[in-house]
């Protein structure tokens, strides 16, 4: 009998999910913000290698994608083939763009935005917002406030923004050791629909060229649920942060070929 309700006990036990408290105090939503926008102030340009799936019009690759960028809508990006040919080149000057198509043999200028980024990544990222989200920081909606609570199953800090202009965000964080550790952040538009996600996982600690410890991600999902695409990012382990680019590195002249979508 004492058997029978021995193992009883230990079936009920083995269906109830486990379920974990905070180790610290309920955190202020104010408080919360205003250290994610420390870790934004505490960044200004980087510089890695990482290896990628990305866009050459309708072609997808995955190999080694060079990166870097810097406050001010700077970015570049040098994506090659898997035999470590050149299939596109890309780089925001701070006010235009260009995309050099190399398998295609053809160029895309235009202003440096959201679409830029698109381009090569099928994520609508601002510059700015890309670099922070490539160092485990993240863009918030303007005018954000809103509510916090505890995901008692996996142990994560839930955060629902809403904004100006109907925007909204979703911020899942692991506040443990005050790391605030952005695991996940979701941008809606004013419809609800999600104009972008961004997943992190294996976060380590890099020094930038101060001496100042950063928390990055060794891995980034992106995806765009409203173009069905997602692009994992496997960042390099020598990623440089808050290093000195000069302003030649986000130069790229656009030869003298066709505009990419031209018979």
């Amino acid at each position: 009998m004492r058997l029978a309700l021995g193992m009883l006990v230990l079936i009920l036990l083995a269906g109830c999910p486990h379920t974990y408290k905070r180790s610290y105090p309920e955190p202020k939503v104010a408080d919360v913000l205003h250290h994610l926008g420390e870790v934004r102030a505490g960044l200004t340009s980087f510089n890695t290698d990482s290896t990628m799936d990305y866009w050459v019009g309708d072609d997808r690759f995955k190999g080694t994608v060079y990166v870097m960028g810097a406050l001010g809508s700077r970015v570049r990006m040098n994506a090659l083939k898997p035999d470590d040919s050149v299939a596109a080149d890309l780089a925001c000057n701070g006010a235009d763009f260009v995309l050099v198509d190399q398998l295609n043999n053809c160029v895309m200028v235009g202003p440096c935005n959201a679409d830029s980024i698109n381009q090569l990544l099928r994520v609508p990222l601002a510059p700015d917002d890309f670099l922070y989200l490539a160092l485990g920081a993240t863009p918030v909606i303007p005018g954000a406030d809103g509510k916090l609570h505890w995901d008692a199953k996996d142990a994560h800090e839930v955060l629902e923004l809403e904004g100006e202009g109907g925007l909204s965000q979703t911020l899942v964080l692991d506040g443990g050791g005050k790391r605030w550790d952005v695991l996940k952040s979701i941008w809606r538009d004013a419809d609800g629909k999600v104009v972008w996600s961004v997943k992190n996982t294996g976060f380590t600690e890099i020094s930038d060229a101060e001496g100042k410890v950063h928390r990055v991600p060794s891995k980034t999902r992106f995806e765009t649920p409203s173009e069905k695409s997602d692009v994992l990012v496997d960042w390099g382990a020598q990623r440089e942060i808050n290093v000195e680019l000069g302003d030649d590195k986000f130069q790229l002249d656009p030869p003298d070929v066709k505009w990419c979508g031209e018979k």
